[in-house]
C-alpha cells in the first residue's frame, strides 16, 4: 500500500554511510564490553570509577563513540531504509559484534541466572531472594536485587531454570539466556512485515525502526533482557489476530501466546484489551466483541493458569512486581516529579516524601489513559461499520487502530510507571513502528528511544543515578510542558466538528 506523503528512499550513498557507521559503532561497543562490560565482578560503577579503572579511558571512549555512531546512523534513516531487505541485513550486521560480548548496559541477566538456579534447586524465587536461596553466583548480582523476589512470570522462571541446568556454570547459563533473547528478536523480525502490511505502514521503515534501534543490540542481545522473549510472543499473537480474526482456533492460539507473553513479563497485559479489538471479524458490536474477545481471553487465561500450575509457583510472582519499584530514578516522570516536590519542600524546611504519592498518582493517571485510549479505539472502529466504500482502506484501518491503540497504551505504561529502564522503550517503539503510517509523525516516539540509548554505561551503571537533581528538574519541566500542550491540543480537538472519534492517523478512509 502506498502511503500518501511517504518520503522517498534515501540515496545509496546516505544508506551506505549509515550502514558502515553503525557497524563501526557496534564494534566499538563490543570492544568496550570486553574491556569493561558488566562482567561478573562488580565494581562501584559510575563514570568516575569507570575512568579510573583498568582501560578506563578506552572503555568510555569506545562506549561513547560507538553509541554516538549507532544512534546517529539509526536516526539518519528514521524515515525509512532503502528497502525492507536492506534494513534486515543491516540490522543483522550490527548485531553480529554484540553477540559475543560480555553483558552490556545492565546486570539483570545475572539476576535471571540466579533466579533460574534457585528454582532448579528447589527454592521458590517468589518467596526468597537469590541471596537467601544460596545462589553460587550471588556476587555477580547487583546488590539492590539480591534480597528481592523475582518479578517475572513463571514461564520465564522455567526458561531461566532450564538455562541454569543446561548451561551448568555461570558463563553457560548466560549464553543460553542470550540465545533466548536472540530467538525473541528473530521472532519479532519474522512478525514485523505481516503486521506492517496489515496496518498499511511501510515495511522498510517499520523494520528499520524496530530492529536497527541501538537499544536492540545493546539491551536485548548483549544484555539478554527477557523483554525480547515477551515482545516476540506478543507480536506473534498480534500477527495471528490480524490474519485470522473471528475464528475460534486462531483466537485461542493468539490468546495463549498473549498469556505466555504476560507470564514472561507483566507489561504485555496492557495490550490484551486492544488485542480483543483486533479479534473481531465483521461489524463492531458489543456482542461481536464479547464473542471473539471471549475466545481470546479464554486462551490467555488458560495459558497463564496452566504455566502457573505446571511450574508449581502459582501467582506468587504478582507480589514481586511491587519490589521492582525499589529503584528510584528520575527517568520515570512520576518519580522525577516526586523528587522535585521533595527538593522544594527542603527549601522551606520540610520533606514531604512525595515520591510514593507521585508514583500512585501516575498509576491512577495511567488507568484513566488506558481506558480513554481503548474507548477511542473502540469508537474509531465502530465508525467503520458505516463505511461502504474503499474496502481496502477499511481493511487496513481495522488492524491499524488496534495496533496503534496498543502502542499508545504501552507508551503510556512506560512513561507513567514508577520505574523506567532504557530497554522498556522498545515495547511501544515496536508497535508504533508498524502502526504509525506517516514518517513525519514518528519523531515523538523515536527521539526518546535515541535519548534512552545513552543512559547507561557498559558495566551496567545507569547515568540517572549520577544526575539525580538536574535530571529530575529537567524531566519535571518536560512533564509540565507536555501537560500544557496536551491541554491546549485537547481543547482544539474538542472544538473540531468531527471530534467524536477522530483518529490521528485517519485510519478509516484516508489511506
Amino acid at each position: 500500500m502506498t502511503v500518501p506523503g511517504e518520503p522517498p528512499a534515501p540515496s545509496r550513498r546516505r544508506a551506505a554511510l549509515a550502514r558502515w557507521a553503525g557497524l563501526l559503532g557496534a564494534v566499538l561497543l563490543a570492544v568496550a564490553g570486553w574491556l569493561g562490560g558488566a562482567l561478573p565482578e562488580i565494581a562501584d560503577g559510575g563514570p568516575v570509577d569507570t575512568w579510573r579503572g583498568p582501560h578506563g579511558p578506552a572503555v568510555l571512549g569506545c562506549w561513547l563513540a560507538g553509541t554516538a555512531l549507532m544512534v546517529g546512523a539509526w536516526w539518519a534513516l528514521r524515515r525509512g531504509a532503502p528497502s525492507a531487505r536492506w534494513a534486515y541485513r543491516t540490522a543483522g550486521l550490527w548485531l553480529l559484534p554484540l553477540l559475543a560480548t560480555p553483558p552490556l548496559g545492565s546486570r539483570d541477566v545475572y539476576s535471571y541466572a540466579c533466579q533460574g538456579w534457585s528454582y532448579a534447586h528447589g527454592r521458590d524465587p517468589y518467596e526468597v531472594g537469590v541471596a537467601a536461596a544460596g545462589c553460587p553466583w550471588l556476587d555477580s548480582v547487583a546488590p539492590i536485587w539480591r534480597d528481592t523476589p523475582a518479578p517475572y512470570g513463571p514461564v520465564f522462571v522455567l526458561l531461566a531454570a532450564l538455562a541454569a541446568t543446561v548451561g551448568g556454570g555461570l558463563a553457560g547459563t548466560i549464553a543460553v539466556l542470550r540465545l533466548y533473547a536472540v530467538a525473541g528478536v528473530l521472532l519479532t523480525a519474522l512478525c514485523l512485515p505481516g503486521l506492517a502490511r496489515a496496518a498499511g505502514a511501510p515495511t522498510r521503515r517499520a523494520a528499520w525502526l524496530a530492529l536497527a534501534a541501538p537499544l536492540v543490540g545493546v539491551h536485548l542481545v548483549a544484555g539478554a533482557h527477557n523483554d525480547a522473549v515477551a515482545l516476540g510472543l506478543l507480536l506473534l499473537a498480534l500477527l495471528v489476530l490480524v490474519r485470522r480474526p473471528g475464528r475460534p482456533r486462531p483466537l485461542l492460539l493468539a490468546g495463549a501466546l498473549l498469556g505466555l507473553a504476560v507470564s514472561v513479563k507483566a507489561t504485555a497485559v496492557v495490550v490484551l484489551p486492544f488485542a480483543a479489538l483486533a479479534a473481531v471479524l465483521g461489524r463492531y458490536t458489543w456482542r461481536a466483541l464479547l464473542r471473539d474477545g471471549g475466545w481470546l481471553a479464554g486462551g490467555a487465561l488458560g495459558a497463564a493458569l496452566a504455566t502457573s500450575l505446571a511450574s508449581g509457583l502459582g501467582l506468587g510472582w504478582v507480589g514481586g512486581l511491587a519490589r521492582s519499584a525499589d529503584s528510584a530514578q528520575w527517568t520515570s516522570p512520576p518519580t522525577a516529579v516526586g523528587f522535585v516536590v521533595d527538593y522544594a519542600g527542603e527549601l522551606v524546611g520540610r520533606r514531604p516524601d512525595a515520591v510514593p504519592v507521585a508514583r500512585a498518582t501516575g498509576l491512577l493517571l495511567l488507568v484513566v489513559l488506558l481506558v480513554a485510549l481503548w474507548w477511542w479505539a473502540w469508537r474509531s472502529l465502530r465508525r467503520l461499520n458505516d463505511v461502504r466504500r474503499r474496502a481496502r482502506a477499511v481493511a487496513a484501518a481495522r488492524p491499524r487502530v488496534a495496533l496503534l491503540g496498543a502502542g499508545l497504551a504501552l507508551a503510556a505504561t512506560v512513561a507513567l510507571s514508577p520505574v523506567f529502564h532504557p530497554w522498556y522503550a522498545l515495547w511501544p517503539l515496536t508497535l508504533l513502528a508498524v502502526s504509525v503510517i506517516r514518517a513525519a509523525r514518528t519523531t515523538w516516539f523515536v527521539l526518546p528511544c535515541a535519548v534512552a540509548a545513552v543512559l547507561t554505561l557498559p558495566d551496567g551503571s545507569n547515568l540517572a543515578r549520577f544526575t539525580k537533581a538536574p535530571g529530575a528538574i529537567a524531566m519535571t519541566v518536560l512533564v509540565v510542558v507536555l501537560a500544557a500542550w496536551a491541554a491546549w491540543a485537547g481543547r482544539a480537538f474538542a472544538a473540531r466538528p468531527d471530534a467524536g472519534g477522530a483518529d490521528p492517523e485517519a485510519p478509516g478512509i484516508s489511506s
